[in-house]
């Protein structure tokens, strides 16, 4: 479970940080393959939802709110019951729950696939088992939470597209399971990233991913300054 560090006080705690967040840093990390399995753009504006969860809510949602298409994000929690969804309980690695981001974008402006790709190529490590850098435990596992059997049918195909092509060092270890239920964090962990910029957890693994939005996908890119 997370730390909520204040600002650092020495340049040490920043080196000490930054060597826990060698593992999920994603600037060196170069634009993946597109899925060959996807739908086309809708004809119309729309609203569709994604749920995904790559390691530490606050990094997952800072990469998607800055995403042209996407409408909206909220950090919550998924995998579990709602009477385990919350902070505290959730960070006792009992729940079932993952720290998950649900994604409500425009199918005319952006593709489920396209946004796998951001979710592979950006947000995370997905051959990190139930972690991501500093932060241990199954609620910071990779999971797809699909919706919908076309969501599914595309998560899956993408997958054995990424591993069959060898994209990763190592075999990619993202759950996909279907969303039984969204349950939104507390307050304090929406646009946290964007509210704590000092932060040095949010300067070291969460300000990189969203650099490496801007450069692996500047077509997407947009900035974001709060709801």
């Amino acid at each position: 479970m997370r730390n909520f560090l204040p600002v650092p006080k020495s340049i040490a705690l920043v080196f000490v940080v930054s060597a826990l967040c060698l593992g999920c840093n994603a600037e060196t990390r170069a634009r993946i393959p597109a899925p060959q399995t996807d739908v086309a753009p809708a004809a119309k504006p729309g609203h569709k939802v994604a749920v995904f969860a790559g390691g530490c809510f606050w990094g997952t949602q800072s990469v998607f709110e800055r995403v042209k298409g996407v409408l909206n994000t909220t950090a919550g929690y998924s995998g579990g019951s709602a009477a385990t969804a919350t902070y505290d309980q959730v960070g006792q690695e009992n729940t079932g729950h993952a720290e998950s981001v649900k994604v409500v974008y425009d199918p005319s402006q952006i593709t489920y696939g396209k946004l796998l790709q951001i979710f592979f190529s950006v947000v995370h490590d997905p051959t990190q088992l139930n972690r991501q850098g500093p932060d241990v435990g199954t609620s910071y596992r990779s999971v797809i939470f699909y919706t919908d059997p076309e969501q599914e049918r595309i998560s899956r195909a993408y997958i054995a597209q990424l591993d069959a092509a060898k994209v990763f060092p190592k075999p990619i270890v993202t759950e996909v399971t279907p969303l039984k239920g969204f349950y939104d964090a507390e307050s304090y962990h929406q646009d946290y990233a964007l509210h704590h910029p000092e932060n040095p957890y949010i300067l070291v693994c969460d300000r990189p991913k969203v650099e490496a939005l801007k450069q692996q996908f500047p077509e997407l890119f947009k900035d974001y300054h709060g709801r």
